[in-house]
């Protein structure tokens, strides 16, 4: 009886993330496979985790985290199984809901560094 207890708070806390606190973390790490490019990456298919956990100097389990919330709302791609390669998904994101709060967190400009993602 317990543990459906626990499973039902697991699943309420899964669909109960804040995305009205601003999340510097999932922005970093979106906004990063937005402006991939390929100089940055070992592979043309993608990312892996630890690469891109290297590149924005964050902790592997935070991008890891980070990457499944992106691909659960249909952002990201995963090419491979070992390693996982992670690519920004162009298509999708521009037919995302402009009400989802985090295609709203990708759209924040406000606060980004553009020189971090392009060499004029």
């Amino acid at each position: 009886m317990m543990k459906n207890v626990h499973f039902g708070y697991l699943i309420y806390c899964m669909y109960d993330y804040d995305f009205d606190s601003e999340d510097k973390e999932l922005k970093q790490v979106g906004l990063e496979l937005m402006f991939m490019t390929p100089e940055k990456c070992s592979s043309d298919e993608g990312i892996s985790a630890v690469e891109l956990s290297k590149l924005l100097n964050m902790h592997i389990d935070i991008v890891k985290k980070k990457l499944k919330v992106l691909y659960n709302h249909n952002i990201v791609r995963v090419i491979g199984i070992n390693p996982k390669l992670w690519k920004f998904d162009e298509y999708s994101f521009q037919r995302m809901d402009e009400d989802d709060p985090v295609y709203q967190l990708l759209c924040s400009f406000d606060d980004v560094d553009f020189d971090r993602y392009f060499q004029y």
